[in-house]
């Protein structure tokens, strides 16, 4: 590593990190509810073992959010008398049989609002549960509602003008990331131990960065196949949780078994004896520095990971910033124009007649605008674009086995600064300036997770953002293991919590 990164600096950052994770917590809610400290394996077990059952657990996690939600605004649909009625029914012997549970307001949950965080599906209600909400229920969780998202998940912070602002329980006036903040928020505060969130660009690593949750990306068709009427359709479904073994075993719950090129994961059940290769990076394709507060916590935990025996080396993905944030934008704009020219179409699907200047935030409007002006081959031209992003790192990954940057160019940001009524031009700079560092996993299709070592100088999450080769999840869990166990995080509770 670099002279700067000395073993020294490292027990000190450390050591730091460790005290601030076992700061006294309050206790007194938490002593009425004996769930809120287990994570989602830990109560599964519990149902298991008949020691409780799932109308208590969802019982406890249905006051935790009525407390709690007036003021994180995580949950934007509840579903509380269909839960307990699950709850009360033969629930499937899943791996979490009884385990409270929510889903993304991007989600079709069958017979719940599904609002997509726009006005434009404000009264829309879901016919059908899709694939992933299907593998939830058959593992046994109980739904309990849906989490707050952007419009379309178009932005890297939850506060929809439908849905109001997500709040970031560790500060109020700051975001919880998008476009999964809602469910970061939910787990974050303790409402949930899991909750399903989606990433198209970074939706499931931003959000759990600014939260301080473990945050799994999978990789592309490892948990659902792309549509092929949706060309671009770089995104992926899973969830976020406080435990590496809730994402873990969510994973193989969730994963197909017959993904073409992907053997299934299977339950990873802790960290490997095998020391990894890793590079380290914290500038971004364009060579943009992260912010100090960022820059000091990827060190750090690029020094944990030499102490546990790793070899850390300054390595950055090999591509073109600047025509990769060219193509990327082709793509992320492609679907709000495809929504924008059949806005009244599908507003008199609800039975009244919307134009998408009444209804279309305009970052939203924004990003269709300039799709017109790419022009309709630019989707095609960034989807071949990308088959050299997966190259890059294919180059990469025959050098090393993991990559670590940030998560997020800088700490979370206020709530007001990215919100979608800013003139265009400036939150473009803005998002693709912070959000920088995820996208490229969605292009080229990688795994990768946001795992939360650290906080800045103004107690606010700072996440670690790890990549590996395509199928190569069972690395990334293995690492995680070993990280929580080396620097642990579950204990951590933010200010606004069920602690």
């Amino acid at each position: 590593m670099a002279g700067a990164l000395t073993r020294r600096y490292f027990l000190k950052t450390a050591g730091a990190a460790v005290a601030t994770a076992l700061a006294p917590v309050r206790w007194a809610w938490a002593d009425a509810d004996p769930f809120v400290r287990l994570d989602a394996t830990a109560q599964a077990e519990l149902v298991r073992a008949g020691e409780v059952t799932p109308l208590e657990l969802v019982d406890a996690a249905i006051a935790r959010i009525e407390r709690l939600n007036p003021v994180l605004n995580a949950f934007v649909t509840t579903c509380f008398d269909r839960a307990r009625e699950q709850a009360r029914g033969a629930l499937p012997d899943g791996p979490f049989r009884g385990v409270p549970y929510a889903i993304k307001d991007l989600s079709d949950y069958q017979g719940t609002r599904a609002t997509m965080g726009s006005r434009l599906f404000e009264d829309n209600i879901s016919k059908r549960s899709n694939g992933i909400v299907e593998r939830a229920l058959e593992a046994g969780l109980v739904i309990l509602g849906k989490t707050n998202t952007p419009e379309f998940g178009l932005l890297s912070t939850t506060e929809s003008e439908l849905l109001g602002p997500a709040r970031n329980p560790w500060n109020l006036e700051h975001s919880t990331g998008g476009s999964s903040g809602g469910a970061a928020a939910a787990v974050a505060s303790g409402m949930l131990p899991c909750a399903q969130a989606s990433d198209g660009g970074g939706s499931i690593r931003i959000p759990s960065s600014a939260c301080g949750v473990f945050g799994l990306k999978p990789s592309r068709g490892r948990i659902f196949r792309t549509s092929e009427a949706l060309p671009g359709d770089i995104a992926v479904r899973f969830g976020v949780s406080r435990t590496v073994r809730d994402s873990a075993r969510l994973l193989a719950a969730s994963e197909l078994r017959d993904a073409p090129a992907l053997a299934p994961v299977g339950f990873v059940e802790g960290p490997s004896t095998r020391r990894l290769r890793i590079g380290f990076a914290t500038v971004n394709a364009k060579g943009e520095a992260a912010d100090p507060e960022v820059q000091h916590a990827l060190e750090a935990t690029a020094m944990l990971c030499e102490a546990l025996g790793h070899t850390v080396v300054e390595a950055a993905l090999e591509i073109d910033g600047d025509e990769f944030e060219h193509h990327f934008l082709s793509v992320w704009a492609s679907l709000p124009a495809r929504l924008e020219a059949n806005a009244w179409l599908i507003g008199l699907t609800q039975l009244r007649w919307v134009g998408a200047e009444d209804v279309l935030e305009p970052w939203t409007r924004g990003l269709a605008k300039l799709h017109e002006e790419r022009g309709a081959d630019s989707v095609a031209q960034a989807v071949a674009y990308f088959q050299q992003i997966a190259q890059a790192y294919d180059r990469f990954f025959e050098q090393h086995d993991i990559q670590l940057t940030p998560v997020l160019r800088e700490p979370p940001i206020r709530l007001g600064e990215q919100a979608p009524g800013v003139p265009f031009e400036a939150l473009l700079a803005e998002v693709v300036s912070y959000a920088s560092h995820t996208p490229p996993q969605n292009a080229a299709g990688t795994p990768a997770m946001s795992v939360p070592l650290s906080l800045s100088s103004a107690g606010l999450p700072i996440g670690s953002q790890f990549t590996a080769q395509r199928g190569g999840e069972r690395s990334l869990l293995e690492l995680a293991y070993e990280l929580e166990q080396a620097q642990p995080w579950a204990d951590r509770w933010p200010p606004d919590s069920a602690l």
